[in-house]
């Protein structure tokens, strides 16, 4: 079942079950999924791949958008976007850990036989090709930046 069908019926779960916060959640991930399939003219359903990125970047944005409302002092907006990330995140894959993070980091800086800041592109080329969907691209940039200096 893709994506999109599973959002659909969680949807109507969640009409039924009349949670407001669940409800909102789901149906900006679907919008986010009606745009993604828009922008690529015939495509009918998107890769799983894509998928992803679609939920990583509309988790992303709560994140950012959340950051803005608490340094404001917007308690309220914040804790919309909070429960909208939260209801998002749910349907990524698991999240990696710092720790195994790093691993699979040092393991590919060994791989490719990286030596320091010069080869910084080609390891984060690598991470980002294997920690895809798993770990956010700003913690995998940290690391690597941590481990090449």
């Amino acid at each position: 079942m893709s994506l999109e069908q599973t959002i659909n019926q969680d949807i109507k779960a969640a009409m039924i079950a009349k949670d407001a916060v669940r409800l909102r959640g789901l149906r900006a991930v679907k919008s986010a999924i009606l745009l993604a399939k828009t922008e690529k003219a015939g495509v009918e359903v998107l890769s799983e791949d894509a998928e992803i990125k679609v939920l990583q970047k509309l988790v992303k944005q709560r994140k950012e958008s959340g950051e803005i409302y608490k340094t404001q002092g917007r308690e309220d907006l914040f804790q919309i976007e909070f429960e909208e990330q939260e209801v998002i995140e749910q349907y990524l894959p698991k999240q990696l850990s710092r720790e195994d993070i790093e691993a699979a980091i040092k393991s590919i800086i060994t791989e490719t036989g990286a030596a320091g800041m010069k080869d910084m592109g080609k390891v984060m080329g690598a991470a980002n090709a294997q920690l895809a969907g798993k770990a956010d691209g700003k913690t995998i940039s940290e690391i690597v930046k941590s481990s090449l200096a």
